[in-house]
C-alpha cells in the first residue's frame, strides 16, 4: 500500500489539511483570548417606553463583581442573564454581545405594588421579590399584604376586587391579610377593620372566571350597598370594625360615644 503513490499523496494531503485546520483553530483560540476582547463595557437600558428607577450601575457592579466569567466570545449569555436577574429590583434581563468588548443588558424592572409579609414586596404581576424597601419613594404609600407562601397572585387578585368595590365610597385598602385557613381580613384607609371570612374560591381561584367567589363577593356587595344609609343613621359616629361573616347581615363595632361635657359652675363668693 505504501508503494502506491496515489494513496500516499491522499494521506499526505489529509494530514496537511488537518495540520492547517489545527493551526487555524489554535490561531482563533489565541486571538479570542487577547485582552482586546475582554469585557470592558456593560450597557444598561430599560424596556421600551420605560425608565430605570431603582436599578443603578452601582447596584449592578456590586452584584456581578467577580462573578462574570469569560470574554466577548466565551461568556455564557444564559449564565450572564441569570446573574443580572439576581440584581435587586431586576425582574427580567436580556443580554446581547456588542462588538468587540461590550454586553448590552436590557432590564425589566420590578414594579412594587405592596409590601409582603415581613421583608418582601409584591410586584404588579403578583410575584414576590426581595429588595431594599428603604429605596422606595414612600414606603408608607404602599399597602401591606400578608398570606401563606404561594398565595401572592390570589392576594393581588382579591385586592383589585376590593379596590373596585370600595372606590365609590372613597376608601381604599391599606392592609390585606389571608390566614392559613384562607380567611380574609382587611383594613381600609379610614381605619375600618373588615372581617371578610373564608373565601370559597381561595383554594383554587379561577383567573378567567368572575371576580371573586360568589359568597365572598356577595358579602362585600351587601356591605358596600348598605354603607351610605348606615352612615346617615349613625350621624357621623365612627365604625371601628365590621364583621361580614354572617349569612344575612353584618355586625358593627362602633366608637364609644363622647362623654358629655360637665358644666362648670362658678363658685359662689363668700360673704364677709
Amino acid at each position: 500500500m505504501w508503494n502506491d503513490a496515489r494513496t500516499t499523496n491522499l494521506i499526505a494531503n489529509t494530514l496537511a489539511v488537518f495540520a492547517v485546520l489545527a493551526m487555524l483553530a489554535g490561531g482563533v483560540v489565541w486571538l479570542a483570548k487577547r485582552p482586546y476582547f475582554n469585557l470592558a463595557v456593560i450597557e444598561l437600558e430599560s424596556m421600551p417606553e420605560a425608565q430605570l428607577h431603582y436599578v443603578s450601575p452601582a447596584s449592578v457592579r456590586a452584584t456581578i463583581a467577580g462573578e462574570m466569567v469569560g470574554n466577548f466570545f466565551t461568556v455564557n449569555l444564559d449564565s450572564a442573564r441569570e446573574l443580572f436577574e439576581s440584581v435587586p429590583w431586576v425582574r427580567h434581563a436580556t443580554v446581547r454581545r456588542i462588538w468587540p468588548n461590550t454586553l448590552r443588558v436590557r432590564i425589566e424592572e420590578q414594579q412594587p405594588l405592596a409590601l409582603w409579609n415581613e421583608n418582601q414586596m409584591i410586584n404588579t404581576w403578583g410575584e414576590s421579590f426581595t429588595a431594599n424597601t428603604g429605596e422606595l419613594d414612600d414606603e408608607d404609600a404602599l399597602p401591606h399584604f400578608s398570606g401563606p407562601d404561594g398565595s401572592e397572585s390570589l392576594v393581588v387578585q382579591r385586592y383589585a376586587e376590593l379596590a373596585r368595590w370600595f372606590a365609590p365610597l372613597d376608601m381604599h385598602v391599606q392592609e390585606l391579610d389571608l390566614s392559613a385557613r384562607y380567611a380574609w381580613r382587611a383594613k381600609l384607609s379610614n381605619g375600618l377593620l373588615l372581617d371578610l371570612g373564608r373565601d370559597p374560591g381561595a383554594d383554587a381561584p379561577d383567573p378567567n372566571g368572575p371576580p371573586g367567589a360568589l359568597p365572598f363577593a356577595a358579602r362585600i356587595q351587601r356591605f358596600v350597598q348598605a354603607w351610605p344609609a348606615l352612615m346617615s343613621k349613625l350621624e357621623g359616629r365612627a365604625v371601628l370594625q365590621a364583621d361580614l361573616r354572617y349569612p344575612n347581615g353584618f355586625a358593627l363595632a362602633l366608637a364609644p360615644l363622647p362623654e358629655p361635657e360637665k358644666s362648670k359652675s362658678k363658685p359662689t363668693p363668700k360673704k364677709r
